[in-house]
């Protein structure tokens, strides 16, 4: 424990990075698990290698905790680990079919030994499997809602990204604020009939009973705030709880990146989540814009719906959201959202289901945000700085526009 005073710097390396250099020194770290009686514990982390030596099946392990210079083939017999052994089949025959090879008894039967090219396939995998799973676990420690995140890749050996970081609500760049404070609140005891915050704001209840949105695309929701008297139950706060659904992070297998999809059913005019990221100038999104289009990536989201003097920019700062991919036939749909910062500058951005949406399918959203009404002040990147370089549209909807901008 650091003294009182003393400077504390934080450790980049992960827990297993750090019980591999304790067993390679010899050293007791209980802080990180690493005691006495399990100094010298051995537990298969993955499998390496495979060979036939003598009639008998050998695998080359990769030790839980030790470092790579510590593998050892080890005879099949003294595996006792199922689920890894299967987990390597299964990686052996993907890679295997891919190159044409489609015999299942290619293993036993035909090779004594796998090419170096094969093995090193299996170990990126192996690899990739434990950082997806590591940022899996990064991912719902983050955030802040009841439904959880997972993170699948049965596509190919792309890893988490390196440069992105999750956050819950909108960060603000240097010059901007997010951070705005209710003044008043409802007095309500039930908000569907007393006079609400809509009510004040002059606009429309925003909800039905089930919580679903029930206003035309382009109206705005006001929820209600941390200064009205209603409870954490109350219809009209529904956005501010926050995703609801359990959701999956997947690669999409036609070469357009990370998509998310829903593990459960989501009914008709639901809320599935919000759009956040670091909040900008719009003069450096316009410099930001440039830079985006050059690398054909596109994450800048104009907050005009009254002004436009702020966007969000969910490439390096967002939530789940940042990975939910384009679509010209789309399957949720934006609403402007005030809670307590009731700057009409800076509205929360909401993405409700505009149909039943079923268990596993990909979500999207229409980067454009044209076909469902007037819409035009929910435009994502259409100022003419950003729409000099184009990026083609792989959504494969029939109606598809050819063109993300």
């Amino acid at each position: 424990m650091a003294a009182r005073g003393a400077w504390c710097v934080p450790c980049l390396a992960s827990q297993e990075t750090l019980q591999e250099m304790c067993r390679k020194e010899k050293l007791i770290c209980k802080c990180i698990g690493i005691t006495k009686r399990n100094l010298n514990s051995y537990e298969v982390e993955y499998l390496c290698d495979y060979k036939i030596k003598k009639g008998k099946e050998y695998f080359l392990v990769k030790w839980k905790g030790w470092p790579e210079s510590c593998n050892t083939w080890e005879p099949k017999d003294n595996l006792k680990c199922p689920a890894i052994l299967k987990q390597f089949h299964t990686d052996l025959y993907k890679y295997l079919s891919q190159l044409q090879f489609n015999n299942r008894g290619v293993v036993k039967d035909s090779i004594k030994f796998l090419d170096p090219t094969v093995s090193d396939y299996i170990v990126k995998k192996a690899k990739q499997r434990i950082a997806l799973r590591r940022w899996e676990e990064e991912l719902n420690r983050k955030k802040n809602h009841n439904g959880m995140i997972y993170v699948e890749n049965i596509v190919d050996l792309e890893g988490p990204p390196v440069d992105f970081y999750y956050i819950n609500d909108y960060k603000a760049s240097p010059g901007v604020i997010t951070l705005g404070e209710a003044i008043v609140g409802c007095e309500c005891t039930d908000c569907f009939t007393g006079k609400c915050c809509p009510t004040e704001a002059g606009v429309e209840f925003a909800y039905n009973e089930q919580k679903q949105i029930k206003i035309p695309p382009g109206r705005p929701i006001y929820e209600c705030n941390s200064r009205c008297k209603c409870g954490p139950d109350c219809p009209n706060r529904v956005v501010q709880k926050g995703p609801p659904y359990s959701l999956c992070i997947f690669r999409t297998h036609n070469g357009r990146g990370w998509g998310v999809q829903t593990l459960q059913k989501i009914k008709k005019n639901s809320f599935v989540m919000e759009y956040v990221g670091e909040v900008i100038t719009s003069e450096e999104a316009e410099r930001r814009g440039q830079q985006y289009d050059s690398r054909g990536i596109t994450y800048l989201f104009d907050l005009d719906y009254e002004s436009d003097e702020f966007t969000v920019d969910a490439a390096r700062y967002g939530n789940i959201s940042h990975f939910v991919n384009h679509s010209c036939d789309p399957n949720l749909q934006v609403f402007n959202v005030f809670i307590d910062n009731l700057d009409v500058r800076l509205p929360r951005i909401a993405l409700f289901s505009t149909r039943n949406i079923r268990a596993g399918e990909e979500l999207t959203f229409d980067y454009q945000m044209k076909g469902y009404g007037d819409l035009s002040s929910d435009s994502i990147d259409m100022s003419p700085a950003r729409k000099r370089a184009r990026t083609a549209c792989k959504c494969g909807a029939s109606t598809c526009r050819g063109f993300l901008n």
